[in-house]
C-alpha cells in the first residue's frame, strides 16, 4: 500500500515537471522560429534569403574624361556602389556603319510580401489562469520552485510514515520544550543577521518571540503545565525583551509588535478571578515601557497604540464592571494613565528636530483630557461638585503647561494647545455649578466668540475650540431635557432663551465664516444654527399651543423664517439662505393638508389670519429673492403660484361638502382654479411675471406643463367619478362635472396648438388629443346610461346591454365618420382609424354584443353596425390614394 501511495506521488510530481519541460522545449521552438521570420523579413528586394545573397563585387572604376584626379580613385574604388538599378546607356551620335546598341536588361522581379500577420486578441480568463501557470513554472528560479515541491511533498510522506508507525507520540513537555528551543534558536539567529540582513532579521526575532508567547500560553491555557504567575511574568519579560530589541535596533515594528502582545497577554491568560487591580498594574508597567520608549523614539503609532488599548479595555471594564466601591482602588490607575499620556506628548515634541518641534501629536493631546475626564465623569456622576473641581484642576495643570511651553518659540504650538485645554476645562466647570439651560447658553456664545477670534488671528485651535464648545453647549441643553416642561410662559422661559442663543450663536459663527473664503464651514454653522431656530421655537408652538391652533402658528413661523432668510440674503448674498427662504415657501403645501386635517380646510380658526401674514412675508420673501435672479428665485415664484390653486381646491372641497352639492359641482369647484391659472399662463403671463420678472419667463414652459399634466390627471379622475349634477337634471355636455372636462381639453388642445408648448408634445398632439375626444365622448355616453338609464355607476354596468349597444353605436359612427372623412379628404392615415375603430367593434360584436342578442339592445347593437358598415360601403368602400400628409402623419 505504501508503495502503491509513493508511485501516486511520484507520478503527481512527475506530471508538472514533465509539463515544464515541455514548455521549455515549446518556448525555445518558438524562440527559433521567431529568428526565422525576422531573418525572411530582412531580404533583399530580390526575394532571395539574406544568408544566401552574394557578396558585392568591388566595382572596376575606368578613367574618362572629366573623372575625379587619381588621388580620388582609390576612395571612390573602396566604396561600394548604391543598390539602384542599372541605368540603360546614353546613345551618342555614332555614324551609320556602328552596331546598333543592345537592349536594356530587364527590371528585376518584384517581390511578393508576406501577408500582414492578424492582430492579437486577448486573451480570455482560462488563457490568462494558464499563462500564470506557465509562466510560475517556466520563469525565475524554477528549479528551486519544483525542488521545493518534491521536498513538500516528501516530508509530508515522511510525517504521514512516522505517524503511522508511532514514532512522534512524544510527551507534550517534550514537544513543547522543542518548539522554545526552535524558537530560540530563530531568535539568535536573528540577532546574528541583524547586520547582514536587516529586514530579514527583524522579522525572524518577531517570529520568534511569538513562537514563544504562543508557547507559553499553550503551556498555560491548554494543557496546565505552568502556573499563572510564572505564565505571566514569563510574557511581561518576553514583551519587555523584545521592546528592548525594537529600541537598540530602530525598529518601531518590532516594538508595535511587543506592545501589541503585551496588552493581549491578560486576555489570553487570563482566569476570569475578576482581579482589576492586577490587571491596571499590568497596564501601569506597559505604559511605563511605552513612556520609556518615548523617551528615546518618536514613534507615535506606538503611542497611540498603547493609548486605544488602555483606555479602550478600561472604558470596557468601567462599562461592565465598575462599582462606587472600587473608586479607591480605580483613580490612582486613572490618574497614573492620565500622567503617562500628558507627558507622552512632550516627549514626542521634544524628539522632533529643532524646526519642526511644533509637530503636535493631537490624537493625544486632546484625546487624553476628554476620555479621563468622561471617565471620571462616570465615576462622579452622583458628585458634581467634586467633578467640578475636578474640571477646575484640570484647567490648571493645562493652564501650567501652557504657560511653562509658551516661553519657547519651538512649542508654541503645543502651548496653544495646552491654553485651549485649559479655557475649555474652564468652562466645562460652569455645568458642573450651575444648570444645563444656562451653561448651553454660556457655552454657545464662548463657542461663537472663539471662532471669531481664531479667524481673526488665522489660527485653527480657537476655531476647532469654539466648534466644541457650540457642541457642548448643545449637549448641555439636551441633557436638561427634564426641565423643558417645567416652563410657564410661551418664548419668556430658560428652554426657548436657550435654543434662540445656541441658534444665535450658530448664526454668528456662519457669518464670521462667509465673510472668509470658508463657505462650507459657514453653511455647516448656518445649518447648526438654522436647527436650533427651528427646532426651539417648534418645541415652543407645540408645548403651549393646542392642535387646532399649533399648525397655524407653524405657519407663520415657516413664513417668518423665510423672509428673514430673504432679507439676510438681500444684504449679504449666500444661496444657503436663498434655499432656506425656498424650502419654507414648499412648506406651505403639507402645512395646508394638515390645517384641513386640523379644522377641515385651511382658512378656520386663525387659519385665514395666518395665510395673510404668510401672503404678506411671502411677497416680500420673493421681493428680496428677485435681486439674486437665480433658480432659487424661480423655483420660489414658481411653487408661490402652484400653492394658491391648492388653498382653493382645498377650501372648494370643503364647501361643497359643506353646502351639501352633488359631486359634479364639487368637482368643478375644484378644477376652477386650477383652470383659472392655466388661462392666465396662456394670454395673461405679465400677471404671472410679477415680481420676478422676466428672469421667470425661462420657467413659463414647465409652469404650464404642470399645470397642463395636473388637469390632465384630475381629467383622467373625473372620467371615473358619476357626475351627478343635482338638483339639476343631468344633460350631456352641460352637467358640472362634464363642463369643466371639456375645458381642460379645450385649455389643453389650445396649448398643444401654441408656441408654448415643449416639442416633444408637438408630434403627438394630434392623436393624444384624439383619443381624449374618444375618451371624453365614450365617458358622456356611459354617464347617460348611468343617469338616464338607471344602472350603477361601478363594473357591473357593462353587464347589461345597454351600455354595450350604446357603446356600439358611438363607436361605430365614430368609425364611420372618420371612415368617410379620411376618404373624402384623401387621408389614409384617418382612413385606416376609422376602420380599425370598425373592425373593433366588429370584435366587440362577436365576443360581447353576441351575448345580448336574446334582446332588443342587442340585437340593435347589430343592426345599427350593420348599417353603418353598408353607408361606408357606399361613400367610402376604398382607402384614398393619395400619399398622407406631414399632418396626417402626425
Amino acid at each position: 500500500m505504501e508503495a502503491l501511495i509513493a508511485l501516486v506521488v511520484l507520478v503527481l510530481l512527475a506530471i508538472p515537471l514533465l509539463l515544464v519541460v515541455a514548455l521549455v522545449m515549446i518556448a525555445g521552438l518558438r524562440r527559433r522560429v521567431t529568428a526565422l521570420e525576422s531573418a525572411m523579413a530582412a531580404a533583399p528586394a530580390t526575394g532571395r534569403p539574406a544568408a544566401t545573397a552574394p557578396a558585392p563585387e568591388r566595382p572596376v572604376v575606368t578613367p574618362l574624361a572629366g573623372a575625379d584626379p587619381p588621388f580620388l580613385r582609390p576612395v571612390a574604388a573602396a566604396v561600394p556602389p548604391s543598390p539602384e538599378p542599372p541605368q540603360p546607356p546614353v546613345r551618342e551620335a555614332a555614324s551609320t556603319d556602328e552596331a546598333p546598341a543592345p537592349r536594356p536588361a530587364a527590371p528585376p522581379p518584384v517581390p511578393v510580401l508576406p501577408p500582414l500577420p492578424p492582430e492579437p486578441v486577448l486573451p480570455n480568463f482560462i488563457e490568462r489562469g494558464i499563462g500564470a501557470i506557465k509562466r510560475w513554472f517556466t520563469e525565475g528560479n524554477v528549479p528551486v520552485k519544483i525542488g521545493m515541491l518534491v521536498l513538500l511533498a516528501g516530508v509530508a510522506a515522511l510525517l504521514k510514515y512516522v505517524s503511522d508507525q508511532g514514532w512522534l507520540v512524544l510527551p507534550i513537555e517534550l514537544r513543547l520544550a522543542g518548539v522554545t528551543v526552535g524558537a530560540l534558536g530563530l531568535l539568535a539567529f536573528g540577532w546574528h543577521q541583524r547586520e547582514r540582513r536587516r529586514m530579514f532579521a527583524l522579522a525572524l526575532q518577531g517570529g520568534a518571540i511569538g513562537v514563544l508567547l504562543l508557547t507559553i500560553f499553550a503551556a498555560f491555557k491548554r494543557f496546565d503545565l505552568i502556573p499563572p504567575g510564572f505564565a505571566f511574568v514569563s510574557s511581561i519579560a518576553l514583551v519587555a525583551g523584545l521592546c528592548v530589541l525594537a529600541v537598540v535596533q530602530n525598529s518601531r515594528t518590532l516594538a508595535v509588535l511587543g506592545i501589541l502582545a503585551g496588552f493581549m497577554a491578560p486576555l489570553w491568560l487570563s482566569t476570569g478571578s475578576g482581579n482589576h487591580v492586577g490587571l491596571f498594574s499590568y497596564y501601569a508597567v506597559l505604559n511605563a515601557g511605552i513612556f520609556a520608549i518615548a523617551w528615546f523614539r518618536p514613534w507615535r503609532a506606538l503611542n497611540l497604540l498603547g493609548f486605544a488599548f488602555t483606555f479602550g479595555i478600561g472604558t470596557f471594564w468601567g462599562v461592565l464592571q465598575y462599582a462606587p466601591d472600587k473608586f479607591s482602588s480605580t483613580e490612582p490607575f486613572l490618574l497614573l494613565f492620565f500622567a503617562f499620556y500628558l507627558l507622552i506628548p512632550l516627549l514626542y515634541a521634544r524628539r522632533q528636530p529643532a524646526g519642526r518641534r511644533d509637530l503636535v501629536d493631537g490624537s493625544l493631546v486632546f484625546g487624553t483630557p476628554l476620555v479621563a475626564f468622561s471617565l471620571q465623569a462616570g465615576m462622579l456622576h452622583e458628585q458634581p461638585m467634586t467633578l467640578a473641581l475636578c474640571a477646575l484642576g484640570l484647567a490648571a495643570i493645562y493652564a501650567v503647561l501652557a504657560w511653562a511651553l509658551i516661553r519657547r518659540a519651538s512649542y508654541t504650538v503645543l502651548a496653544q494647545s495646552h491654553a485651549v485645554l485649559a479655557v475649555g476645562f474652564a468652562t466645562l466647570a460652569v455645568p458642573l455649578a450651575l444648570s444645563a439651560r444656562a451653561t448651553g447658553a454660556v457655552f454657545a456664545l464662548e463657542g461663537a466668540g472663539l471662532a471669531w477670534l481664531g479667524l481673526r488671528q488665522k489660527r485653527w485651535l480657537p476655531q476647532v475650540s469654539g466648534a466644541l464648545l457650540q457642541m457642548g453647549a448643545a449637549f448641555a441643553f439636551v441633557a436638561g431635557a427634564d426641565h423643558w416642561l417645567e416652563d410657564a410662559r410661551f418664548l419668556l422661559n430658560p428652554t426657548a432663551i436657550g435654543a434662540l442663543l445656541l441658534a444665535l450663536a450658530g448664526f454668528a459663527s456662519a457669518w464670521s465664516y462667509q465673510r472668509r473664503p470658508r463657505h462650507e464651514v459657514a453653511l455647516v454653522y448656518y445649518l447648526w444654527g438654522l436647527l436650533w431656530w427651528l427646532g426651539g421655537l417648534v418645541h415652543e408652538i407645540t408645548r403651549f399651543f393646542p392642535y387646532r391652533i399649533e399648525v397655524d402658528a407653524l405657519l407663520v413661523l415657516a413664513a417668518v423664517t423665510a423672509w428673514l432668510a430673504a432679507e439676510t440674503q438681500r444684504h449679504q448674498p449666500a444661496r444657503a439662505l436663498g434655499v432656506t427662504s425656498l424650502a419654507m415657501l414648499a412648506l406651505g403645501f403639507p402645512l395646508a393638508l394638515m390645517q384641513s386635517d386640523a379644522h377641515h380646510q385651511p382658512f378656520a380658526g386663525y387659519g385665514a389670519l395666518a395665510w395673510a401674514v404668510f401672503a404678506v412675508l411671502g411677497v416680500r420673501t420673493l421681493l428680496c429673492l428677485r435681486q439674486g435672479g437665480d433658480s432659487v428665485a424661480r423655483i420660489a415664484q414658481f411653487l408661490w403660484w402652484l400653492l394658491w390653486p391648492s388653498l382653493l381646491s382645498l377650501l372648494a372641497l370643503w364647501g361643497g361638502g359643506e353646502a351639501g352639492l352633488a359631486q359634479g359641482w364639487t368637482t368643478l369647484l375644484v378644477t376652477l382654479p386650477w383652470l383659472l391659472m392655466a388661462a392666465l399662463s396662456l394670454w395673461r403671463w405679465n400677471t404671472l411675471r410679477w415680481p420676478l420678472g422676466e428672469a421667470f419667463d425661462r420657467v413659463r414652459t414647465p409652469l404650464q406643463c404642470v399645470l397642463f399634466g395636473l388637469l390632465s390627471i384630475g381629467w383622467l379622475l373625473g372620467q371615473l367619478l358619476p357626475g351627478d349634477a343635482s338638483p339639476l337634471l343631468w344633460l350631456p355636455v352641460l352637467n358640472p362635472a362634464e363642463i369643466g372636462q371639456w375645458l381642460s381639453l379645450l385649455l389643453l388642445a389650445r396649448w398643444l396648438y401654441s408656441d408654448q408648448a415643449p416639442k416633444a408634445l408637438l408630434g403627438i398632439r394630434m392623436p393624444l388629443l384624439s383619443l381624449a375626444t374618444f375618451v371624453a365622448l365614450t365617458s358622456v355616453v356611459l354617464h347617460g346610461v348611468h343617469q338616464w338609464g338607471g344602472l350603477s355607476w361601478n363594473a357591473s354596468m357593462m353587464r347589461f346591454s345597454l351600455a354595450q349597444t350604446s357603446l356600439t353605436v358611438l363607436w361605430s359612427v365614430l368609425g364611420v365618420i372618420a371612415w368617410v372623412w379620411g376618404s373624402r379628404r384623401g387621408q389614409r392615415v384617418l382612413w385606416m382609424v376609422g376602420a380599425v375603430l370598425m373592425g373593433v367593434v366588429l370584435a366587440k360584436l362577436v365576443i360581447v354584443d353576441r351575448q345580448h342578442l336574446g334582446n332588443l339592445l342587442g340585437i340593435a347593437s347589430f343592426i345599427a353596425y350593420g348599417l353603418l358598415c353598408t353607408v361606408v360601403g357606399y361613400l367610402a368602400p376604398a382607402p384614398p390614394s393619395a400619399a398622407p400628409t406631414v399632418e396626417e402623419k402626425q
